[in-house]
C-alpha cells in the first residue's frame, strides 16, 4: 500500500484557535504575546487566512496546555457537543 499525501501549498489547516482563546477569556493580544506574534497574526489564524509554521503551531498548544491536533488539523473538525 502507498501512502499519497496531498501536497498543496494553499491548504491551510483548519484550526480552533479562537475557541480555545474564548475559553479561556484571552485576548488576541494576550494569545499573541505569550507565543512571540504580532496580534494580527492570531486574528490572521483565526480567520483561516494564515497557516502556522510548524513552531507557531506547537508553541499555541503549549500554551492551552493540549497536543497540537486539539487545535490545529489538516480536516475540518466534527462540532463539539
Amino acid at each position: 500500500h502507498t501512502l499519497y499525501i496531498r501536497n498543496n501549498m494553499a491548504d491551510i489547516p483548519h484550526n480552533r484557535l479562537a475557541m480555545f482563546r474564548a475559553e479561556r477569556g484571552l485576548s488576541r493580544r494576550e494569545v499573541a504575546e505569550a507565543v512571540g506574534v504580532n496580534p494580527q497574526t492570531i486574528g490572521f489564524l483565526e480567520r483561516g487566512e494564515y497557516g502556522p509554521s510548524l513552531v507557531l503551531a506547537l508553541r499555541i498548544a503549549r500554551l492551552f496546555g493540549v497536543p497540537v491536533e486539539a487545535v490545529f488539523a489538516l480536516e475540518p473538525f466534527a462540532p463539539l457537543g
